[in-house]
């Protein structure tokens, strides 16, 4: 059996109002069209996830609305800002086979370089810009058994690409 990932950095934020704590910054309208196209994205390509797991900011929250999908989301404390290593326990404790995980850099690219066998030959996936997408998957029977190194990326995409097509 197979285990899909889908990767995703959140949306372009907003800086109009610097008062705001970081956790509590909105996205901004070229976010919100971001997180639209990539949901679109998403859904032509057939990668619809069966839930999604995401770090509980203002603007991680306002991504997953603005991809539309009717799945059940979980939103959790440790994905914000979190390192790679704790990206991987959360998602080892996922259960269903396709899982949209929704966080923040510089945890997210160190987590897919680090995740994936080989990186995608993508001048973007390292450093992963806001809204950057991966698919990877991986050949196990529970989200348990993923380890570094052994995810396959299907695909990857930046919204100004996706946007352009």
């Amino acid at each position: 059996m197979t285990r899909t990932l889908i990767l995703m950095r959140h949306a372009k934020s907003s800086w109009d109002h610097p008062a705001l704590m970081d956790h509590d910054r909105p996205l901004n309208a070229r976010g919100k069209a971001s997180a639209r196209a990539m949901g679109d994205w998403l859904r032509r390509k057939g990668h619809v996830p069966q839930a999604a797991v995401s770090s509980t900011s203002e603007r991680t929250g306002q991504t997953f609305l603005g991809l539309a999908f009717d799945i059940p989301v979980k939103f959790s404390r440790a994905l914000y800002h979190a390192g790679a290593e704790t990206m991987m326990t959360v998602l080892k404790e996922q259960t269903e086979q396709a899982v949209l995980v929704l966080g923040h850099n510089p945890g997210i690219a160190d987590f897919a370089e680090r995740v994936v066998e080989q990186p995608p030959e993508h001048p973007r996936f390292l450093d992963y810009p806001t809204c950057a997408t991966a698919i990877i998957r991986f050949d196990v029977d529970s989200w348990a058994e993923i380890d570094w190194r052994v995810g396959q990326v299907v695909d990857f995409a930046v919204p100004r690409e996706v946007m352009a097509e």
